[in-house]
C-alpha cells in the first residue's frame, strides 16, 4: 500500500497514487469551493485572487519583516499538511501551482497544459494524458516482466553450466579409468600372458635366452595360469628374519627399530614389467597375512599366492559387481585407507607419514628392546605411478625417523644380498628412506588392522562401493 502526499488517501500502489489526481475535480483549498470546470483551469486560480486576496502590509520601518501571523482554527494545507493561517494561500500558490494551474502552465492559447508525473511531459487533453500514463505503467510492468525472464534465463544459464561440468567431471573419470586400465593391464591391449610372451621372444631374439627355456617358461607360464598360482620364481622369502638378526648384532647408529610380521619380496616379471608393481604389493601383503596366525580363520581359502592374472580376474569380478563388494566378503580384514594429501614439511616433505607409520609399529610394542618384530603386517604405500611395501621402521640415534621398504623392481638378486650372514648393511639402502626420500605431492597408505567382526563385515559389505579414506592434514 501507499499513502498519496496530496491528499493522505491508501492507495494499491505508487502508479495509483500517480493517476489520483489526474482528472479529478479540483476544489479550493481555501474554502473548499468546487464546480471548477476542469482540472488546473483558471477558474480556480481566478477564484482565489477573488475570494482570497493577499492582504495588504501593515506599515512599518523599512525594510523591517512582517512576522507571519497564524489563527486558530484556519486549516493546512490540503496537499501537503505544511503551513497554515494566513501563509497557506503563498504556500499553495509557490508549492502546488501545478495542481492549481499556475500563470505560465498554458501554452499562451488559453489552453491548458497539463503535466505527466511520471516524466514531465506536458499535455493539453487529460485524455492524451491519462492515455500517456497508461503506457508508463504498462513499461513498468513490461520491466517487470523483463525482470522475470533474466532470472529464468540466469537460471537456465546455470542449469546448463552443471551438466557441462558434469559432462566435463564423468569424461575425466572415464580416462582416469581407462588409465587405470593400462597401468594395471586391464585394457585388452596385451596383458600379462602376451607381455610375457613377447618379451620372451625378444630375448631370444638377442640371444640371451635359449628356445628350449622359451618353451619351458612358455609351458611353466601356462601351467601358473591355469591353476591361478604364481610360480614364485619372484620371490624372496626370509629377509624379515635376516633383517631382525643383523640389528641386534649390528647397526650402532639406530636407537629402535620396529619390523613387520614376516613379508615375501616379490618382484616383477617379463609378463608385467612397467605396470605391474601394484600387484606384487599385493603378493608381499598377502604372504604376510599367510604367515600371521590372526589372519588364519579369514586366509582359510587362500592357502598359495595367486598369479596376477588371477589377481586381475578378482579385480574385474569386483569391478562389475559395483566396486568391491566380492572382495569384502571373501576377506574379512579390516583395513585403514589414509591419505597424505598434501607435503607437511619443508621442501615437500611428509613427515607425518613417518610420524603414522611409527604409531602403527610402535603401539603395543613399546619398550626398552632395542629391535621389536611385530606381528603387524606390512603398509601397503603408493604415489602417482608406482608402489611400494612398508615393512618397518628405524629411530636413530639422532631422533631421525627411516622407512624399510620392499620394492618390486628391486631384483631378486640383489634382494638375496640381505640374506647373507656376513652382510656389513650397505645391501639396507636398497630398503633404506628417509624423509627427505619421499617427496611425491601425495601418497596414500593402506594397513590392515585386524579381523572384522560380523557385524563390521555386514556393514562393510555393504558400504564397500565407495571407498573413503582419511585425510591427513
Amino acid at each position: 500500500m501507499r499513502v498519496c502526499d496530496l491528499c493522505g488517501q491508501a492507495l494499491a500502489s505508487e502508479a495509483a497514487v500517480r493517476r489520483a489526481h489526474l482528472g479529478r475535480q479540483p476544489r479550493c483549498p481555501l474554502c473548499g469551493a468546487a464546480a471548477f470546470a476542469a482540472p488546473g483551469c483558471d477558474e480556480l486560480r481566478r477564484h482565489i485572487e477573488a475570494a482570497h486576496p493577499e492582504p495588504e502590509p501593515e506599515p512599518g520601518p523599512p525594510g523591517a519583516r512582517r512576522p507571519p501571523e497564524r489563527a486558530e482554527g484556519l486549516p493546512e494545507c490540503p496537499f501537503c499538511g505544511e503551513a497554515a493561517g494566513r501563509e497557506l494561500e503563498a504556500h499553495v500558490r509557490a508549492r502546488h501551482g501545478l495542481l492549481l494551474g499556475a500563470p505560465g502552465a498554458d501554452t499562451g492559447n488559453g489552453e491548458q497544459l497539463y503535466e505527466c508525473p511520471m516524466c514531465s511531459l506536458t499535455c493539453t487533453n487529460i485524455q492524451i494524458l491519462e492515455e500517456h500514463v497508461d503506457l508508463h505503467l504498462e513499461e513498468h510492468s513490461f520491466s517487470e516482466g523483463g525482470n522475470i525472464r533474466d532470472l529464468e534465463l540466469a537460471q537456465w544459464l546455470q542449469t546448463e553450466e552443471d551438466k557441462r561440468q558434469r559432462s566435463e567431471k564423468e569424461e575425466r573419470e572415464r580416462e582416469e579409468f581407462k588409465k587405470l586400465q593400462r597401468q594395471y593391464g586391464l585394457d585388452n591391449s596385451g596383458g600379462y600372458k602376451q607381455q610375457f610372451l613377447k618379451n620372451m621372444e625378444r630375448e631370444v631374439d638377442r640371444g640371451r635366452m635359449q628356445p628350449f627355456e622359451y618353451h619351458k617358461r612358455k609351458a611353466d607360464m601356462m601351467e601358473c595360469l591355469a591353476f591361478g598360482i604364481d610360480d614364485g620364481k619372484t620371490k624372496t622369502s626370509g629377509v624379515i628374519e635376516a633383517l631382525c638378526k643383523y640389528y641386534q648384532n649390528e647397526n650402532k647408529d639406530v636407537r629402535h627399530v620396529w619390523l613387520s610380521t614376516g613379508v615375501d619380496h616379490f618382484h616383477s616379471s617379463l609378463g608385467d614389467r612397467g605396470w605391474g608393481c601394484g600387484y606384487r604389493n599385493f603378493q608381499m601383503l598377502l604372504s604376510s597375512l599367510l604367515q600371521n596366525s590372526l589372519y588364519n580363520d579369514c586366509l582359510r581359502d587362500t592357502t598359495l599366492i595367486p598369479s596376477i592374472p588371477k589377481i586381475q580376474s578378482m579385480i574385474e569380478d569386483a569391478w562389475r559387481e559395483g566396486f568391491d563388494p566380492h572382495g569384502a566378503s571373501h576377506f574379512n580384514n579390516r583395513c585403514q585407507i589414509i591419505d597424505f594429501h598434501k607435503p607437511t614439511g619443508p621442501m615437500g616433505t611428509h613427515p607425518r607419514l613417518f610420524d603414522w607409520i611409527l604409531r602403527y609399529y610402535s603401539t603395543d610394542n613399546e619398550g626398552g628392546a632395542k629391535v621389536a618384530c611385530t606381528s603387524k603386517p606390512p603398509i601397503y604405500l603408493q604415489h602417482q605411478g608406482h608402489s611400494r611395501t612398508v615393512v618397518g621402521i628405524e629411530e636413530r640415534k639422532n631422533k631421525t625417523l627411516c622407512l624399510l621398504l620392499f620394492d618390486p623392481g628391486c631384483p631378486s638378486q640383489e634382494m638375496q644380498k640381505l640374506l647373507k650372514q656376513n652382510s656389513d648393511g650397505t645391501s639396507l639402502k636398497l630398503l633404506r628412506k628417509f624423509v627427505g626420500s619421499l617427496k611425491e605431492k601425495q601418497y596414500q597408505i593402506v594397513a590392515v588392522d585386524g579381523v572384522l567382526s560380523l557385524e563390521e563385515k555386514a556393514a562393510r559389505c555393504h558400504d564397500s562401493q565407495v571407498l573413503t579414506s582419511e585425510k591427513i592434514p
